[in-house]
């Protein structure tokens, strides 16, 4: 992968409205595509490159995608991004997806895809329910990935201690295959490196800082550590939730260049979105 040093000396930044340039080509020649097959963290998860992210503005049990598509137009977007080999789906309690996941696996077999959900459970009581909940709103023996979702404090794993206990149990007792935390400050993310019990780690990353917990550079590095650890690391706002929308070669570009992350979610709100998404990836990774 090129390195993030090297990504800047080839970059061309012009103020507020910076233009940057993505290198001419990946260090190793390599095209990739939204459904390159990757396997993730300790637990080696079969998942595909991109994830179709169900989240965008998302919170109190809806997002963009489940307010404007409806259980079918969601479980159908699901579906067509299957039939492209994107098997990697975005879920979570605060999104209020899980029952479309359950209509999209109506007609797709759960071990033909990756499954991912978040919980802010932090007791082990809370987190015994979340699992057996998001189980039954998803219609599913088990779950691949659960994490915990958007830690902002450096102390998360006192704070969370029973829900981590109890998702070590489960994935002991194969109800979920691996666990991890999604986090939104740099001093979580910090601590994520430094914890054995994350395997997985959702981060926030993109060229310009849009949506993240500091600069590029400064995230790169703990991620940096993260992938040293072992664990599995995920990208989010990859686009900045919109604010680079206009630029998404570049910004995939950047992403793809990373040797800091394994895959990434966006979250594309139709099929053309998708499709468009999808078209681009491989685009982008050719220079």
């Amino acid at each position: 992968m090129v390195h993030r040093r090297e990504f800047l000396k080839n970059s061309l930044w012009l103020g507020g409205g910076a233009a940057f340039a993505p290198p001419s080509l990946l260090a190793d020649g390599k095209v990739r595509s939204a459904n390159d097959i990757v396997y993730l963290g300790p637990e080696k998860v079969r998942l595909s490159r991109l994830a179709m992210g169900t989240g965008t503005k998302g919170g109190r049990g809806s997002s963009a995608q489940t307010r404007q598509l409806g259980l079918h137009g969601l479980a159908d977007l699901y579906r067509f991004g299957y039939d492209q080999g994107v098997i990697f789906w975005d879920s979570a309690d605060s999104y209020g997806s899980h029952p479309h996941l359950k209509e999209a696996l109506k007609h797709i077999p759960h071990d033909k895809v990756c499954i991912m959900s978040k919980t802010r459970s932090k007791t082990a009581d809370e987190m015994r329910k979340d699992l057996d909940r998001f189980r039954q709103e998803i219609g599913v023996d088990y779950l691949d990935i659960v994490l915990l979702h958007a830690v902002r404090e450096a102390d998360w794993p006192e704070q969370r201690k029973g829900a981590m206990e109890v998702l070590a149990e489960a994935r002991d007792r194969k109800l979920v295959r691996t666990h991890g935390v999604s986090c939104h400050s740099l001093e979580a993310l910090k601590t994520a490196v430094r914890t054995p019990w994350v395997q997985v780690d959702l981060a926030r990353i993109n060229p310009v800082g849009a949506m993240m917990d500091s600069d590029p550079d400064t995230v790169i590095g703990v991620l940096r550590e993260m992938k040293k650890a072992g664990k599995g690391v995920i990208g989010m706002k990859i686009l900045g939730e919109g604010a680079l929308r206009d630029r998404a070669r570049e910004a995939l570009q950047f992403a793809m260049t990373l040797d800091c992350i394994d895959c990434f979610t966006i979250g594309a709100e139709n099929r053309d979105e998708l499709a468009d998404l999808i078209r681009r990836i491989p685009e982008a990774s050719r220079g």
